[in-house]
C-alpha cells in the first residue's frame, strides 16, 4: 500500500468498515479477464477464519466461473464523499474501503446456509426476517474464505 498513513491495520476496524458497506464486489477469473459482480453479503467466521457470505442464484455466469476457478478477489467501500479544498484549489475523495482475496465455494450444509442467510439479513437491518425455507434448494449461498484482507481510509480531519 503506497499511502501507509491511510492503511487500516486493526482487523476490528476493517470489520467495522465492512459492516457499514452496502455492497461487496467479487472478481472472478473469466478466461484471463476479471469478471466483477456486486452482491449482498455478510461478514462471518467459521473454523476460526474470516469469511464473507453471499446470496446468489443457483445458475448463471458467476456460478459457472466459480465452478471452474474458486479463486476470488473482493472489494467493498463506503463513506464516499467528494471533499473540495477551495483554498488549495483541489479536491479529494473521502472513503473507507476493504479489499482482499480468498477461495469461494458453494455452501451445501443446510444449517450453515440458513445461518448465512440470517447473517445477510442482519447485515441489512432485518433481524426478524422470516424467509421461506421451501426456497432453500433454489437459493445459492457462497462462502469466501478470506486469505488476505486490507483496509484503507481517507476521512477529512478537523
Amino acid at each position: 500500500m503506497r499511502r501507509k498513513d491511510r492503511e487500516i491495520k486493526d482487523f476490528r476496524e476493517i470489520a467495522e468498515v465492512l459492516n457499514k458497506c452496502e455492497v461487496c464486489r467479487i472478481a472472478l477469473n473469466d478466461d484471463g479477464y476479471p469478471y466483477i459482480v456486486p452482491l449482498s453479503f455478510a461478514v462471518g467466521e467459521t473454523k476460526g477464519k474470516t469469511v464473507l457470505y453471499f446470496h446468489s442464484a443457483t445458475e448463471g455466469k458467476k456460478t459457472e466461473l466459480i465452478k471452474k476457478d474458486s479463486r476470488a478477489a473482493f472489494e467493498a467501500d463506503c463513506s464516499n464523499r467528494l471533499f473540495f479544498d477551495e483554498e488549495k484549489g483541489n479536491c479529494t475523495t473521502e472513503y473507507e474501503s476493504v479489499t482482499g482475496k480468498g477461495k469461494i465455494c458453494f455452501v451445501d450444509d443446510e444449517s450453515e446456509k440458513i445461518a448465512a442467510l440470517k447473517a445477510i439479513m442482519r447485515h441489512y437491518g432485518r433481524e426478524d426476517f422470516a424467509f421461506n425455507f421451501a426456497l432453500l434448494p433454489y437459493t445459492a449461498v457462497l462462502r469466501l474464505e478470506v486469505e488476505s484482507i486490507s483496509g484503507k481510509r481517507n476521512m477529512k480531519r478537523g
